[in-house]
């Protein structure tokens, strides 16, 4: 079944062109791993420093796969540096 992974993230004052950088990235990691279907990135309009990347995954599992990948936790540790709060991420299912 596919899913929908939604990470929500805030990004510290004056660190947004590092975040861009990490983000392509890790997104050019994603692409190649197994059931990654597609992704983008949102910023609020109330707050400019609040972004949400939506991705889409073939199946929960891949998702999961890919969220424990090693490539990816090294980048996402480097992300957390920069960000004024804890990666918030869920996984949704079509309802």
């Amino acid at each position: 079944m596919t899913v929908k992974v939604i990470i929500d993230r805030r990004v510290k004052n004056g660190k947004e062109a590092d975040f861009f950088d990490l983000l392509k990235e890790l997104r050019s990691k994603a692409i190649s791993s197994e059931g990654y279907i597609s992704g983008e990135t949102l910023r609020a309009v109330s707050d400019r420093h609040n972004y949400v990347v939506v991705s889409t995954w073939q199946s929960g599992d891949d998702w999961k796969k890919w969220e424990k990948n090693s490539e990816r936790a090294k980048i996402q540790a480097r992300i957390e540096k920069i960000m004024s709060r804890p990666t918030k991420t869920k996984m949704y299912v079509h309802a």
